[in-house]
């Protein structure tokens, strides 16, 4: 079975690339999910992120963002003391910001989904690469995502974080043309 090359580096990837990568997504707390990790890779690896998303899960309470935007400072001081997440703090802090954001965005849009597939018209941009190197890091539609988010305050969510959040969301479809997800998620 062929599959995007970055899948083959290990198995963590290749469930991940196999089972979710580039699957559309329109459940809020998975979008929430996806928005918060894609923040904490930030200057780090998504197999470091992977390896400690039932960490996240675990800590965040199962990214209920509801509960995430009441956290208290002795929460994040706790959380920041958590071995099984990054301990950044300014990642932390941004985390509980962007869940009262999300809620914001929610109640003025219904949901964070409806939101969100805006930025590609509710619909999964289809891409046609047949290398990773032709991969962008960012589009135009990251780049309006990502200054949207940010006049509503969101924190760690450049027009780069935008669209590895699209690509894993399946805002579009980033698998190889050889791969053997590019058909099946084109369709």
């Amino acid at each position: 079975m062929k599959r995007c090359k970055w899948a083959d580096s290990s198995a963590l990837y290749k469930q991940y690339h196999d089972e979710e990568w580039g699957v559309p997504v329109h459940d809020d707390r998975t979008l929430f999910e996806f928005l918060i990790l894609e923040g904490a890779q930030a200057g780090l690896s998504w197999e470091t992120i992977l390896k400690k998303r039932n960490g996240y899960r675990m800590a965040f309470d199962q990214f209920d963002v509801e509960k995430i935007s009441t956290y208290s400072k002795s929460k994040i001081e706790l959380l920041l003391k958590n071995p099984n997440i990054i301990r950044n703090r300014l990642k932390v802090n941004s985390t509980v910001l962007n869940a009262k954001l999300f809620l914001d965005v929610r109640n003025e849009f219904g949901s964070f989904d409806k939101y969100i597939w805006q930025f590609t018209h509710g619909k999964t941009i289809q891409n046609r690469f047949s290398k990773m190197s032709e991969l962008p890091a960012s589009t135009l539609e990251s780049t309006a995502m990502s200054k949207d988010l940010k006049k509503r305050g969101f924190k760690f969510i450049g027009s780069t974080i935008c669209y590895a959040f699209m690509q894993a969301t399946g805002m579009v479809n980033d698998h190889t043309t050889d791969c053997f997800r590019y058909k099946e998620l084109s369709s």
